[in-house]
């Protein structure tokens, strides 16, 4: 992470940073919303650095396309921007290596961001800078505060101290406060296009030209997602999840409901491996109409024979079901996974209406 350059894909939200540096019309909140893993956090450092950076970027040219030192996705023999940060004065060095005073990052403490954080938050702000010529606050997750938190982050977005810029990340505006939201100058970041997930998952990550272009798909547009997936063994597991399911037909009840027992034991993995089956139900559709926009191409040839062993109306009532698990899950740690998850399973098997 250098300058601005290095964020994937979000032209509109670079755009209106940089012209409010040139125009030095800096706000006192940002709001910064979309999906995890589309570079909010990454831009709001980088916005810390460019508002602080002391690197002449005027006469500052990338040579061979990189700054010093570090590995980002900038274009070969492209200048600097003027209001992008150098990547390698003090300031910026501080500010990468997360050891700035000025730059404070507030993250959830466990499921919440509590008042405490934000309260030792408050004591900060009514001290003046170190030595930034602009305080800048990263508040992540901010939809994780809890009510009396947010409430303390009011008093402070009504009364912003000087020379200090707050910026939230958050999903969507909806999870926050209404008085918090109109307090801040909302961003709003896009999904990461598939194919640049897959160039860069290539380019920079070494993946097989296969292997990045299903994992481009099956991010949803978070880069960050794709980069855990591959984490996990998602391959190993995405096999075998559809042999699993094309094993259905012939399984007892008592094999189903171990497969059952297996999602559900194995929580980190049960998010990612609803949205394996759901692309597999997914791909056997798509593959009548348009066998070249199938998600798991590398398993076209599966996909094809299993394509025609169910009716159209069937696979949208098993992905429906999917949707439905996804949903009663999500959020909420008092249900029975297990009962759940054997529920789905009868359904996809089609030992349940």
């Amino acid at each position: 992470m250098a300058g601005f350059e290095s964020v994937l894909d979000q032209k509109q939200p670079i755009r209106l940073l940089r012209t409010l540096l040139h125009k030095k019309t800096i706000p006192h909140a940002f709001l910064f919303t979309g999906m995890e893993g589309v570079g909010k956090r990454t831009t709001a450092a980088i916005f810390a650095m460019a508002c602080n950076c002391t690197g002449n970027k005027d006469e500052h040219f990338l040579e061979g396309g990189k700054v010093p030192g570090e590995n980002n996705h900038f274009k070969k023999n492209k200048p600097i921007q003027k209001n992008d940060p150098c990547g390698h004065c003090r300031s910026c060095r501080k500010i990468l290596s997360g050891n700035h005073p000025d730059i404070i990052r507030i993250e959830p403490s466990g499921p919440f961001i509590r008042i405490a954080q934000i309260r030792a938050l408050y004591h900060i702000l009514s001290m003046k800078p170190y030595e930034a010529r602009r305080r800048v606050v990263i508040i992540s997750e901010a939809q994780a505060m809890n009510p009396e938190a947010g409430n303390a982050l009011l008093k402070i977005l009504e009364e912003p101290p000087d020379q200090t810029t707050l910026i939230l990340t958050a999903i969507q505006t909806s999870d926050l406060l209404p008085t918090i939201v109109s307090r801040c100058h909302h961003i709003r970041f896009r999904p990461i296009p598939p194919k640049s997930i897959e160039s860069i998952l290539i380019e920079k990550q070494g993946f097989a030209p296969d292997a990045a272009k299903i994992l481009g798909k099956m991010a949803n547009g978070s880069f960050s997602k794709a980069l855990s997936m591959k984490q996990s063994n998602w391959v190993n597991r995405r096999n075998w999840l559809m042999h699993c399911l094309e094993s259905f037909p012939s399984m007892q009840i008592s094999s189903l409901l171990a497969f059952a027992e297996k999602l559900s034991r194995n929580k980190e993995t049960l998010s990612e491996s609803l949205e394996l089956i759901q692309s597999w139900l997914r791909d056997l559709i798509v593959y009548r109409y348009d066998s070249e926009k199938i998600i798991n191409n590398d398993l076209a040839e599966n996909i094809r024979q299993a394509s025609h062993s169910f009716t159209v109306q069937s696979l949208l009532s098993k992905m429906d079901a999917v949707q439905t698990a996804q949903k009663n899950i999500q959020g909420n740690t008092n249900l029975n996974v297990k009962l759940i998850m054997e529920i789905l399973v009868m359904r996809l098997a089609d030992r349940l209406c």
